[in-house]
């Protein structure tokens, strides 16, 4: 929890309904505790103590709103004055003044989670030993009021870090979203920057090449400036395929989304770091099957540890759970996987690992002729070139 509190509109599991019926179950304690005061004290020493027990209950709202807030500084004001109408309130309701103790901790945990420990035990201590300690009360220790100190704080402050820790998954999962779309961007800029950096030099060297062949040779010009556009049609064709891999799942994005996710969740992510050895063919249904595997296992392993193991041909997902890391046959992720993978022609096997764990794989075929990358020529290949064809024109041969 930061000094500003939490965000309202960061989580609705953590900050909607479910909070409003926790804050107002626990005005239960202030009822009991006045109900304590009927039982010990009459008259004006009841009204007394009624008065005391409701300025509480307007302490403690007001604390609850100041911290939905965002205003820590006035709800840490706030238990502090609770804390003192709790005191006052011991002299009316004796043991049962203890409920009202309830709040205070529940406060303490929330607004200062290092002094959580010490508060709960210090007021679970005190509900016990105060009843016995004070023998006018004629009361033996407060068990039942320091079972409610206890079990309602750690209730409180149990809600409060799962709140806490949806609101970091929220702005983990924000901050994944943001690097993973730079990451795509830094990706479009260097696969631009390489593709037409080597299309429009050797564009510019065959226009040249082709302007100085034209007062000798047309025919070899004209095949030279075909050869240009070729190298532009080419050129256009790798710039949208660059592109468009921004608008697509692809699997060096998916496994770097699926090592935060896995880290998000307490899962040791053994992921490879590149995706060279995979076909550019493959690689976009390889990020499907990735992104399926790892929320499978996120959502159903239960598992400490994830490999993802990669070859030209296959991807393979496994964990080291108790071996229902995915819901096999009626999974609809499954099932649109294994429809993405039979349109490849290729093979999904799914099942348990002895003696635990789960695999998921998919094979594929391998791509006939795979073609190499293209090589790219280095300055002094590229000047070496130059001069060649400068020499041959000044000799004058094609």
């Amino acid at each position: 929890m930061t000094d500003e509190g939490p965000d309202p509109g960061s989580h609705p599991w953590a900050y909607g309904w479910r909070r409003v019926m926790l804050a107002t179950g626990m005005l239960v304690y202030p009822a009991l505790t006045a109900l304590g005061v009927s039982h010990t004290v009459t008259g004006a020493r009841a009204v007394a103590g009624y008065a005391v027990v409701a300025a509480f209950t307007v302490c403690y709202a007001a604390g609850g709103i100041a911290f939905a807030r965002g205003r820590r500084r006035q709800a840490e004001f706030l238990t502090a004055g609770q804390a003192t109408l709790f005191a006052a309130a011991l002299p009316f309701a004796h043991a049962d003044a203890f409920f009202l103790g309830t709040g205070v901790v529940s406060f303490v945990a929330v607004l200062f989670p290092a002094r959580a420990t010490a508060a709960v035990m210090a007021g679970t201590a005190g509900a016990l030993v105060l009843p016995w300690a004070v023998r006018p009360w004629h009361s033996g220790p407060g068990w039942f009021q320091a079972l409610a100190l206890l079990f309602s704080s750690l209730t409180v402050r149990g809600f409060s870090e799962i709140a806490t820790t949806n609101q970091e998954l929220v702005a983990a999962r924000a901050e994944v979203a943001r690097l993973a779309s730079e990451a795509e961007r830094n990706r479009i800029a260097r696969d631009l920057h390489d593709l037409l950096g080597h299309s429009l030099t050797a564009i510019t060297v065959k226009s040249r090449l082709a302007q100085r062949l034209a007062a000798k040779d047309l025919a070899l010009a004209v095949e030279e400036m075909a050869a240009v556009e070729d190298l532009s049609r080419q050129a256009l064709a790798d710039v949208r395929a660059a592109v468009s891999g921004y608008r697509e799942v692809t699997l060096a994005a998916e496994l770097a989304r699926g090592r935060e996710l896995l880290r998000a969740a307490g899962v040791v992510a053994d992921l490879p770091g590149a995706t060279d050895a995979v076909a550019p063919a493959h690689r976009e249904l390889f990020g499907w099957v990735v992104r399926e595997g790892l929320t499978n296992v996120v959502r159903h392993a239960r598992a400490a540890r994830c490999t993802v193991l990669l070859t030209g041909t296959s991807v393979e997902i496994r964990d080291d759970g108790p071996g229902k890391g995915s819901p096999v046959g009626d999974g609809k992720g499954l099932a649109g996987l294994r429809e993405r993978v039979a349109a490849a022609d290729g093979n999904v096997e799914a099942g348990p690992l002895g003696p635990r764990g789960w695999r998921l794989r998919v094979t594929v075929p391998a791509v006939p002729g795979r073609p190499h990358a293209p090589v790219r020529e280095g300055p002094q290949a590229r000047e070496g070139r130059q001069v060649r064809e400068g020499r041959e024109i000044r000799e004058g041969s094609p």
